[in-house]
């Protein structure tokens, strides 16, 4: 059996990962061995923190399921600023996969990205510098002296990642891209393995103070 705040933390997280309203008996499922009276009533304490007005979002109950939602007073500033952001990204599939060439071989030259992936590259690496993904890192010191490509920092925002040490397994990158930068599928099979060192593991923050529970949230109209 799951701990108490285990149990809540999971709920919350199951919640905030589906992309529809989450039923108990999904959670229920998804938390096999728990009872679905503990799952409700760890589901409702959550629904009564998030009640509080300091917090900017909440759990609603809407069409049979519970869904984590901004609330409706703060919908006019979260409006203008939905308008500002730039649309999503969305790369080829030649793009993906120079763009995990050079993630997984940095400081890499063109041509050397070219003898990877067996195609001239050039026009796919203006691209991804055109999208802020790859920048210029120097010149490698060999005859000609090629340019040398590296990731950006619009990269590791766009892929959740510290640095580069925490690049993932080539089949977690292509999740990645698919999640993050479009539904195209990388050729992960042209690719070298990456070599890199596990990030380590966050120390767990102190749990929050608890609070006197309300009866409650009020729906929103």
């Amino acid at each position: 059996m799951l701990t108490d705040d285990t149990l809540k933390a999971l709920v919350e997280a199951i919640i905030y990962v589906a992309p529809e309203p989450v039923s108990l008996d999904a959670l229920s499922r998804a938390l096999e061995g728990e009872s679905r009276e503990r799952i409700k009533a760890k589901l409702y304490e959550l629904m009564n923190d998030y009640a509080w007005p300091h917090h900017g979002i909440h759990i609603r109950e809407v069409a049979g399921g519970y869904q984590l939602s901004t609330k409706p007073e703060h919908h006019e500033v979260l409006r203008q600023f939905v308008k500002s952001l730039k649309p999503p990204l969305r790369l080829s599939k030649p793009a993906l996969e120079t763009l995990a060439v050079i993630a997984y071989r940095q400081p890499v030259t063109v041509p050397e990205i070219n003898e990877i992936r067996g195609v001239d590259s050039g026009g796919v690496i203006h691209t991804l510098m055109e999208r802020k993904l790859v920048v210029t890192a120097g010149r490698k010191s060999v005859v000609g002296r090629p340019i040398l490509y590296r990731t950006s920092r619009d990269f590791m925002i766009h892929f959740g990642l510290k640095d580069i040490s925490e690049l993932p397994s080539l089949k977690e990158f292509e999740e990645l891209a698919r999640q993050a930068l479009g539904p195209e599928v990388l050729a992960a099979e042209t690719l070298p393995a990456p070599e890199v060192e596990a990030a380590p593991t966050p120390e767990a923050p102190d749990p929050p103070s608890s609070v006197e529970p309300a009866e409650g949230p009020k729906e929103s109209s």
